[in-house]
């Protein structure tokens, strides 16, 4: 699955005005809500909580990136959110995160989710690129980034 299907600008928010964990992963969700891209919006926020329930998906690096693989999705998705100053999110490394990245992927597809995971993080990983993401001035300018990343 190629990156440029599952995200676009309307999936991109440079000003997250979430302060908690909770908001965070309702108002990215409510951008696949928005776009159509889910069947029932807190039928896959409560999928997300049961992945969180596992383990914190936030990575650290001020990175998080919940995600679920859902009946309530309809169309494959990645959200890229960004807040600036941070917010607690109970992440590996204790640090605040900075970087969303939510992924939604249908129940039947079988192993997508983890191989968009597997790219996301590999990429993450590069101190250069997460610096480009946080520095970026325009949802285009991270839609370039996000899409040089196959």
């Amino acid at each position: 699955m190629n990156i440029k299907e599952l995200i676009h600008l309307d999936l991109i928010n440079l000003e997250l005005k979430s302060t908690t964990k909770d908001e965070v992963i309702h108002e990215l969700a409510g951008m696949l809500a928005k776009e159509n891209h889910l069947f029932h919006l807190e039928g896959f926020i409560e999928d997300i909580y049961a992945r969180e329930a596992i383990c914190s998906t936030g990575i650290g690096y001020q990175i998080a990136i919940p995600h679920a693989k859902s009946v309530h999705v309809r169309v494959p998705s990645v959200v890229f959110g960004r807040k600036d100053d941070g917010i607690i999110y109970d992440s590996m490394d204790g640090d605040i995160s900075k970087l969303f990245f939510m992924i939604a992927m249908p129940e039947e597809g079988i192993n997508s989710h983890l191989r968009v995971l597997a790219m996301l993080s590999r990429r993450l990983m590069h101190e250069d690129f997460r610096d480009a993401l946080k520095e970026a001035k325009t949802k285009a300018e991270v839609l370039e980034l996000i899409y040089t990343m196959n």
